[in-house]
């Protein structure tokens, strides 16, 4: 299996409503010539990576003519590729799985689906799909619930994740981008780019200072069983924790994770990334082996915020400026002429070409 990267996260303010039918429809158009003209060029490997750069995505959001700044822009854009590649993925060998809310939880299925259809293992997808969830849920603590994910992926294994958390309390959304490829863990800085409009704290189990404190916890696990891990927690809750931590064990309450503790003590990880994996082992539950194992072991985590600033711009919400439909259907034009005029054979040009005009009689769906 290929190594999962995740290479960044751009924060996004909330913001309700979603993209009206006629510039949806138009998003969808688009981006089926985008990711056409993309893989035609430089194949469907190279769509991936773009996917997985948070700059790339805002500004294709953008193109799309979605808001510039808005959590949505994820949402909708990831909604919109989905449906253009209805009916063309086998030809491109480009796929896309999962999505918003209840969508999210059939990804597996999804990748699955496809991989019947086209003959290839799914379970190295499946599992990226599974462990890019659990690190940005857990493994990197920051505060954003995980609302929205999604895995585009290639037959031969390439594949990038898109996912993306709410905070309710600031009003704000992270998205977090990952790339398969080029990295030979992901539980040590694997954050390529990490983009955000400011940054906070974060427990960061995946950053390089939490060295110590990735095998604390399993040492911690090893030697400790649940019943005795529980009431070291409880003693641990009376005594005054150091004043840099903004995440306290006192705010946790042990007795609602034995059961995650039980299933810890069952799997008896080798390490860290297998830890991560059992099942059952949510944020709490990590959260109290990494605190506990400091006190015990004097392992310290790191709660730096991998985040870094980004830049957006674009508008379905008049922001910095209106949609203009004539020039929003001038630019779907040119890049049906850049196809054209593309290194593509005449034969892969027609079948291109075919392909598309079926999609449009279609309704843009392919």
């Amino acid at each position: 299996m290929k190594n999962m990267r995740p290479t960044g996260t751009a924060r996004l303010p909330l913001h309700g409503g979603k993209a009206p039918p006629w510039l949806f429809n138009r998003m969808v158009k688009l981006a089926r010539e985008v990711i056409i003209l993309l893989a035609a060029q430089y194949g469907p490997q190279e769509v991936v990576r773009r996917f997985s750069d948070p700059f790339w995505f805002q500004a294709f959001g953008c193109l799309l003519g979605f808001d510039w700044h808005s959590s949505g822009v994820t949402t909708t854009v990831t909604g919109a590729v989905k449906e253009a590649l209805r009916g063309v993925s086998r030809d491109l060998g480009l796929f896309l799985a999962g999505g918003k809310g209840r969508v999210s939880r059939q990804t597996p299925r999804e990748v699955e689906e496809a991989a019947e259809r086209v003959g290839f293992d799914p379970a190295p997808l499946v599992y990226a799909s599974r462990m890019s969830a659990k690190v940005d849920s857990a493994a990197l603590q920051d505060g954003y619930e995980l609302y929205h994910h999604a895995i585009i992926f290639t037959p031969r294994g390439d594949w990038a994740v898109v996912q993306q958390g709410m905070n309710t309390a600031n009003r704000y959304a992270r998205r977090y981008h990952w790339l398969g490829e080029g990295l030979s863990s992901f539980v040590e800085e694997p954050h390529k780019a990490v983009c955000a409009m400011v940054r906070g704290k974060a427990l960061n189990m995946v950053a390089r200072e939490s060295g110590e404190a990735r095998e604390g916890v399993v040492v911690l696990v090893e030697e400790y069983g649940p019943e005795r891990l529980v009431r070291e927690m409880k003693r641990i809750q009376e005594l005054e924790m150091p004043s840099r931590h903004h995440i306290l064990l006192r705010d946790i309450r042990v007795d609602r994770i034995r059961k995650g503790l039980e299933g810890v003590r069952n799997r008896m990880p080798r390490h860290f990334q297998e830890l991560l994996e059992t099942p059952g082992l949510g944020a709490k539950t990590l959260r109290a082996l990494v605190l506990t194992a400091e006190v015990l072991y004097g392992t310290p985590v790191s709660f730096r915020d991998p985040a870094r600033f980004s830049f957006a711009h674009g508008g379905k919400d008049g922001h910095p400026y209106p949609v203009d439909r004539a020039l929003y259907d001038q630019t779907i034009e040119m890049l049906r002429e850049a196809i054209r005029r593309s290194r593509l054979s005449p034969a892969e040009k027609e079948g291109a070409h075919r392909r598309l005009s079926g999609l449009e009689r279609g309704g843009g769906r392919g």
